[in-house]
């Protein structure tokens, strides 16, 4: 069989296990090496130590070849043993893959200072996040010292379709791009995108015509958040969106959309003006910026 066309770029895949899955008959698809990133993707917030059975389970890998790639992946410092429990854990080394990729984000640096004042101010959370694939994850963070039930970190992902992070940064897409999105989202989990499909779109479209988009506790019940586009960087193919949340209890109504949006507009629209990124979104009114604590 002939290696995949390499010229026709395909969406980033949702995991390596679904890449692995899909590319049984690519000539040039190295399996053991994808087996290997499918064991490393298996270690998530609360699976923070597994054994090898464990990981066989979750990655449908035979244990015996699961045994051979924790092993390899542990002397080269990806995984670290632990020998008390005959189980693994991410190891020091992974987070070298993550540095060249953050360190290409130099906006990050430009945009925290202000993050972290808006931060104070409605006393949560603020911040930006990278599209990959049908998920956003956290690349930079702001918080304030009391963030509730929710503290995002650098390299969480969440579902694009669900929140209001990922409705803006589908925002920035080109629509070729945003069409791929939508059908990648159906055919992950179609009862997901039945059940977000309309919310998601609506989201959107108040991002073009807003600037901002809501979203009403639909990943965080006790959350509430709004976000703004950032910028789709072209040649990278990367999509920013920023957002803020804050728990329910804390919002007076009407609060979210009108004051903390059209603030966290404008923090997007003064990081795209630093960094000099283009707006996404059709021009739109200048807005009234009303300041305060939540």
């Amino acid at each position: 069989m002939a290696p995949r066309d390499l010229s026709r770029p395909r969406h980033p895949p949702s995991s390596a296990a679904a890449v692995l899955a899909d590319s049984v008959d690519d000539a040039a698809f190295a399996t053991t090496l994808a087996k290997g990133l499918v064991v490393l993707e298996a270690f998530k917030a609360g699976s923070t130590l597994l054994g090898n059975m464990e990981l066989s389970t979750l990655t449908g890998i035979p244990r015996p070849t699961v045994a051979r790639l924790t092993h390899t992946l542990a002397e080269l410092g990806y995984l670290r043993y632990d020998a008390e429990r005959a189980k693994y854990r991410v190891a020091a080394r992974a987070l070298r893959i993550a540095h060249p990729l953050l360190a290409g984000m130099q906006f990050r640096q430009v945009a925290r200072p202000m993050m972290q004042e808006l931060a104070l101010s409605v006393r949560d959370t603020v911040s930006i996040g990278l599209l990959d694939a049908t998920s956003m994850i956290y690349v930079e963070t702001a918080r304030s010292g009391d963030v509730g039930p929710h503290a995002p970190d650098i390299g969480m992902p969440i579902p694009v379709v669900m929140t209001a992070m990922g409705r803006a940064a589908a925002a920035t897409l080109p629509p070729a791009d945003a069409d791929r999105l939508e059908r990648n989202i159906a055919a992950e989990d179609g009862e997901l995108w039945s059940a977000f499909r309309d919310k998601y779109r609506a989201g959107i479209a108040q991002c073009k015509s807003r600037g901002f988009c809501t979203c009403w506790g639909e990943y965080m019940a006790s959350i509430h958040a709004v976000a703004a586009p950032l910028f789709h960087a072209g040649e990278s193919r990367q999509s920013f969106s920023i957002n803020c949340g804050i728990p329910a209890f804390r919002l007076q109504p009407g609060q979210l959309e009108s004051e903390i949006g059209p603030r966290i507009a404008a923090l997007a629209d003064s990081i795209r003006a630093i960094v000099g990124q283009a707006e996404p979104a059709p021009p739109r009114k200048a807005r009234k910026i009303t300041s305060g604590r939540a």
